[in-house]
């Protein structure tokens, strides 16, 4: 991100007002990844994303109430905090190939688990929870 910032054209924003801006997207970032954690580590089930099928329970409260991802959320705020802090229309392909890597990499595995492990269960929180936002 910070090499394609420097390729294009600078967002013109007052450095203030461009760091708190990415100071706030950031803290909401990181609340989002503190709150998954938080949760999962309540509910006694893996945290680990490499091995879905070790999960000993369906978390779909607190912040899983919001997003079925909340750690990959709040990982895609840090990259656009990270964008905002560059000044950089450019730098907003890195949340943006983030979000496309993890999608199809990550979570569309990690759905299929859940799905074969949970059932139903799983479904109808998929049904009700959007992915990301």
């Amino acid at each position: 991100m910070w090499g394609t910032a420097r390729l294009g054209p600078l967002i013109d924003l007052a450095p203030a007002l461009r760091i708190a801006v990415a100071a706030a997207v950031a803290v909401t970032g990181v609340a989002f990844n503190i709150a998954g954690m938080v949760a999962f580590q309540r509910a006694r089930t893996t945290l680990n994303p490499m091995n879905p099928e070790k999960a000993s329970t369906l978390v779909t409260t607190g912040v899983y109430g919001i997003t079925r991802n909340p750690m990959y959320v709040g990982g895609a705020l840090l990259l656009v905090s990270w964008a905002v802090y560059l000044s950089s229309v450019w730098a907003l392909l890195g949340p943006l190939l983030f979000v496309l890597y993890i999608t199809k990499l990550q979570i569309l595995p990690e759905e299929r688990a859940l799905s074969a492990m949970f059932g139903s269960g799983f479904d109808a929180y998929r049904d009700q929870v959007r992915r990301w936002l």
